[in-house]
């Protein structure tokens, strides 16, 4: 692990003029990923930014009716929280889904926006990762690749990004609410994560001066039907080979919106609105349903060993979506 500096701040401003000075420097709070990229030398900052005494820790009521989750806010205290359950029943699922309760007491939300790859390729600093050094080629795309994305794919990088939480935040279309010198500015989930395309080392469109303060969640939770599926090779703290997260307003036997997030097939949680739309007006039939899955994994190319991962992910969307609309017993 390489020396740095370490400052703690307590305030939003603070933050931000400490990143803006610092492009090297990285904001900690939980360190559940951080940290390991650390001790492995995948990342070298010069300078640590403990933002755990900013005031960003509360899960509030919004004033168009949705809620507001703290950036700080730990991924277990989001789960168990009363309002979440209730209303965003679909994300507390997904959050207890994912690492384990150790990790989930310590994770924050922003931080789990901001997580890294888990590609093994990444972590091995012997060998090369256009992700961790741009220019030096992707390993994974001729390598064992058995984790990798079947989707959104570049010949630059194959990688997939891990959170659970956030397959569910995309679905629900949540909002992500940065600070950064420039002002405030609220980011469309479906914006914030980005494709690898010629820059895999970048995974967001949050600048280097910003700070994630909150995350809001809109009024509409899907309460009544929704499921999040999660296929991975254990059950216990382990990655997903796919997941999704499906999400119905229902009328009768008829579907009148429909959302689908995946994860672990692409670097971000993967949304096709064309197939949702297909579902709208549609009765509850897994041909139907069948039909959506097809749609979504059209473009999908596998490498080799991830290649199951498309017949997986077909299967995985059809059972979500039985889920969601109650054909079967949850499991």
């Amino acid at each position: 692990m390489n020396s740095f500096s370490y400052v703690r701040v307590r305030d939003v401003s603070s933050a931000v003029n400490e990143a803006a000075m610092d492009t090297a420097a990285k904001f900690i709070a939980g360190g559940t990923n951080l940290i390991d990229l650390m001790k492995e030398d995948v990342a070298r900052p010069d300078r640590l930014v403990d933002i755990n005494r900013i005031p960003l820790n509360r899960i509030e009521q919004t004033s168009d009716g949705g809620l507001r989750l703290g950036a700080l806010v730990t991924n277990s205290d989001t789960a168990y929280n009363e309002q979440v359950e209730k209303r965003y029943p679909l994300l507390s699922r997904a959050i207890l889904s994912g690492a384990s309760a150790q990790l989930r007491n310590m994770a924050t939300n922003g931080g789990n926006l901001m997580q890294r790859t888990r590609c093994y390729y990444f972590y091995d600093t012997a060998t090369p990762c256009n992700k961790r050094e741009p220019g030096t080629g992707c390993s994974a795309i001729d390598g064992f690749n058995r984790m990798h994305a079947v989707l959104g794919t570049s010949e630059q990088c194959i990688a997939v990004f891990p959170s659970d939480m956030c397959v569910a935040l995309a679905a629900l279309e949540a909002i992500v609410r940065v600070t950064g010198k420039n002002g405030d500015r609220n980011i469309p989930f479906a914006d914030f994560h980005r494709l690898p395309g010629d820059t895999p080392q970048i995974d967001t469109n949050l600048q280097p001066d910003e700070i994630i303060t909150s995350i809001d969640l809109p009024p509409k939770g899907f309460a009544d039907h929704h499921a999040y599926l999660k296929v991975r090779d254990r059950h216990s703290y382990a990655f997903a080979l796919v997941s999704v997260a499906a999400a119905l307003e229902m009328d009768g036997n008829k579907i009148k919106e429909a959302r689908l997030a995946l994860g672990g097939v692409a670097h971000k949680p993967w949304r096709n609105r064309e197939a949702e739309a297909l579902l709208k007006g549609r009765t509850v039939t897994p041909d139907n349903f069948q039909a959506v899955a097809e749609v979504i994994m059209h473009d999908a190319k596998g490498f080799g060993d991830n290649t199951f991962k498309i017949d997986l992910a077909k299967r995985a969307i059809v059972r979500a979506l039985k889920h969601a609309a109650q054909m079967e017993a949850r499991s």
